[in-house]
């Protein structure tokens, strides 16, 4: 497992993480081994947002044991009073199902405590005025919870959330699709999008994903808004490359669908290769790099994806950006312009100007 660092609360996070919608399908006995096989696997962050109460009792029963090795995301408004999620922001109710959650799940404590699924501005709005973001903090100040997220799938309200709570963690919806405005979640144009990523990567705010598979629609050419599917490792390493994000929250629901998922861990740089959505790119994104490394190998040994990355972070402020850029064995200024990368970009991006461009702000 490939693990990354949350820098506002020093917690290693495996890139695979363990999304829970689909788990209480599973047969019990099935269902506790998946979950033990993620974890043996190196899975060590679960969301648990998830469609059915059931859930909770399997994971007491699977994971109770090593309860300090993992990571729980619970969320403060999902509501299990009825045996199926539900949504609600009245304190009193989020207490209840909180005491039931912690009770089945065999612990005493919550790692990252989340604001649940805030997609409007008038959410935040009724989330506050009920109280229950007023029990959140409260539950951080006893230290029942340990850090603060944050779900949501709306740019513009998070960028309001952000401002206004202390968020650790940001749970967001991301793949090629909602990216380009394609699918019921893809909320925010490509500009708002990449603002969200940008700067949670400057403030140190992790993102664990949801929906990296578009509910399987991006899978199957059928479905997929763009009339052709992407592999889960394209949609995966996709995800991954997105700034600000630590894990991603792929739902399993048998031994066997795990161990696909952990193959990933162990696949080439040509089976992550998701440059193929250069073919869907709306109008607004085309010229921009999207780090998809499709222009590797440099002859000179450039890694363009990274130092764009890193130049497009800078400017937007993450002095720390800046020190990882210098950071890098070969910087812009060593391009010879021989332009392999321009004939490979699926994104139109001419790459041997952003080199001079990079290099001259960087001062070289």
């Amino acid at each position: 497992m490939e693990y990354r660092i949350n820098r506002r609360t020093g917690d290693r996070i495996g890139v695979l993480g363990f999304g829970t919608s689909y788990i209480a399908d599973a047969p019990e006995g099935e269902a506790v081994a998946t979950l033990r096989r993620a974890y043996e696997g190196g899975v060590n962050y679960y969301d648990l947002a998830t469609a059915k109460a059931k859930t909770f009792p399997l994971f007491g029963e699977a994971l109770g044991d090593v309860r300090r090795d993992v990571m729980y995301q619970i969320h403060f408004g999902a509501n299990y009073e009825n045996g199926d999620y539900g949504w609600t922001t009245d304190p009193d109710t989020i207490k209840k199902s909180l005491e039931f959650q912690l009770k089945n799940l065999k612990t005493d404590y919550i790692d990252y405590g989340f604001i649940h699924c805030i997609d409007e501005i008038s959410d935040w709005a009724e989330y506050q005025k009920n109280g229950a973001f007023k029990y959140l903090m409260e539950m951080k100040e006893q230290r029942v919870v340990r850090h603060i997220g944050l779900s949501s799938h709306t740019p513009a309200t998070i960028q309001r959330v952000l401002s206004e709570a202390p968020v650790d963690m940001l749970m967001f919806s991301i793949n090629p699709g909602y990216d380009y405005q394609k699918g019921e979640y893809g909320k925010g144009s490509v500009a708002e999008r990449t603002a969200i990523y940008r700067r949670c990567e400057a403030e140190g705010i992790g993102i664990s994903v949801m929906k990296p598979f578009s509910g399987g629609q991006l899978l199957d050419a059928k479905q997929s808004p763009f009339g052709q599917a992407l592999s889960r490792f394209q949609c995966l390493q996709y995800a991954l490359d997105r700034p600000g994000v630590l894990t991603v929250l792929p739902g399993a629901s048998s031994v066997e669908q795990v161990e696909q998922l952990l193959a990933f861990l162990e696949s080439s740089e040509a089976e992550r290769d998701y440059s193929l959505i250069g073919s869907f790119k709306p109008a607004e994104a085309v010229g921009k790099c999207v780090y998809c490394n499709h222009c590797k190998p440099c002859p000179v040994g450039l890694d363009v994806g990274l130092i764009n990355k890193y130049y497009d972070l800078a400017r937007q402020g993450d002095t720390m950006a800046e020190e990882h850029y210098k950071g890098l064995e070969h910087h812009a200024g060593a391009c010879v312009g021989c332009g392999h990368c321009n004939a490979r970009c699926p994104f139109g991006v001419d790459q041997v100007e952003r080199m001079k461009e990079i290099a001259a702000y960087f001062g070289e």
